[in-house]
């Protein structure tokens, strides 16, 4: 949804950070770009991470790509069961589909901060190999051409599904 920004500018610097996470090791500071600056197919932020932290655990999407670039410090890029070093300036690919699964980890002594962009496909669902759950959207995506839409929204353990007719009369 658009705002009523005047300019498509917006300088790093003028950025407004939330926090982000469950206070233990998710933990991050956000700062929303893509709807401040009025985008409407592409969401975008930027993301500091404090040392041993991630912004949210090991996952993968169905229906949205995400891009990271790397602004400040140095981590670690979990990707299909792999790791890979991130420094300053590196960029980020993250196809959707369940070959790239995925997680950044500021792994250094010293703040890391990237910049994430992403599709905004809704429906959208995401699995986590970790823990076995999954979690659906559609609609209510921040910064989406559906924002402000009525949501629905589950996350669930895949292993606490229920046979198809369950519950149903007619």
């Amino acid at each position: 949804m658009p705002t009523s920004r005047t300019s498509p500018v917006m300088n790093l610097d003028d950025v407004a950070y939330n926090d982000w996470g469950d206070g233990g090791k998710f933990e991050a500071r956000m700062g929303g770009l893509g709807r401040v600056l009025g985008a409407q197919k592409l969401g975008y932020n930027v993301t500091r991470l404090a040392p041993g932290k991630a912004a949210f655990p090991y996952h993968l999407h169905h229906a949205n790509e995400e891009m990271f670039l790397i602004l400040e410090g140095e981590g670690t890029l979990r990707f299909a069961g792999a790791e890979h070093p991130l420094r300053k300036g590196d960029i980020i690919c993250c196809p959707p589909g369940p070959d790239a699964p995925r997680q950044i980890r500021n792994t250094s002594d010293a703040e890391l901060v990237y910049l994430a962009v992403s599709t905004m496909e809704t429906p959208e669902v995401a699995e986590y190999p970790d823990s076995g759950k999954y979690a659906v959207r559609c609609g209510g995506l921040p910064g989406s051409k559906h924002a402000g839409e009525s949501e629905f929204r589950i996350i669930a353990m895949k292993n606490a599904g229920v046979d198809y007719f369950d519950g149903e009369s007619d």
